[in-house]
């Protein structure tokens, strides 16, 4: 019975992933229509990210857990990587990090749902009002956990993005800071084994992500500090 249930849970699972990737993918090309970004070479990156992000995350998920399934953190490093290749063979040099922005937190806040269903990335075992029956026992719902802070990051990149605040890549820092933050501490909700340190593999990544990241931020924010001092001396 358990092995059906287990089945037909991925079953339901499999279209929704799915739906997570289209989303995804119609997200970078508004994007990058609205930039006036859609070319050739721009879907050739889309595409690149995709399969990149795929395979490394179905990598990653065996080399650190030595199980099948899909790591997110490890399909964005993958995705990161490959896109960067492919620019560099097609010398795309216009920074195209806020398309991946947008479209990994609108991926990601359907995907979460997916694992919801599926039954995977599971939390600790809680009595909490909202706590749900998974493995045996009542638990942390720490997909849902995911999938809002997904969602609440991509409703904030949209509103940065019509607000024209951030110079171009400055999206792809916020959620990329706001990704590994969020992901540091939702961790400790989530049934999985430390690595070092008390921390788990994910956390020790975010932790990574969170200094890259928030390095980025401040010379990001040291540029327009300096842009608008220049700015406004030339117009004094």
């Amino acid at each position: 019975m358990e092995f059906f249930e287990t089945h037909l849970r991925a079953f339901v699972a499999a279209p929704i992933y799915g739906l997570a990737y289209l989303v995804a993918a119609l997200v970078f090309w508004r994007v990058a229509r609205r930039r006036n970004m859609a070319t050739d070479g721009i879907s050739v990156l889309l595409v690149v990210g995709l399969v990149g992000g795929l395979a490394a995350a179905n990598l990653a998920q065996l080399i650190f857990t030595g199980q099948p399934g899909k790591s997110i953190e490890g399909g964005i490093a993958g995705g990161w990587i490959a896109v960067i290749l492919a620019k560099r063979y097609l010398r795309i040099r216009r920074p195209t990090g806020d398309l991946f922005a947008l479209a990994i937190s609108a991926g990601e806040s359907i995907g979460r749902i997916a694992c919801f269903i599926g039954g995977c990335c599971y939390g600790k075992a809680a009595t909490l009002a909202w706590a749900t029956y998974e493995r045996g026992a009542l638990r942390q719902p720490t997909q849902l956990y995911l999938a809002a802070w997904a969602a609440l990051t991509y409703g904030l990149l949209v509103v940065l993005d019509r607000r024209r605040v951030l110079p171009e890549n400055g999206l792809f820092i916020v959620q990329g800071l706001l990704f590994c933050s969020g992901r540091f501490v939702i961790e400790f909700y989530r049934a999985a084994p430390a690595f070092a340190f008390s921390l788990t593999a994910a956390q020790l990544g975010a932790l990574a992500g969170i200094v890259v990241f928030g390095t980025l931020a401040l010379r990001m924010h040291a540029r327009t500090r300096q842009t608008s001092r220049a700015l406004a001396a030339a117009s004094a």
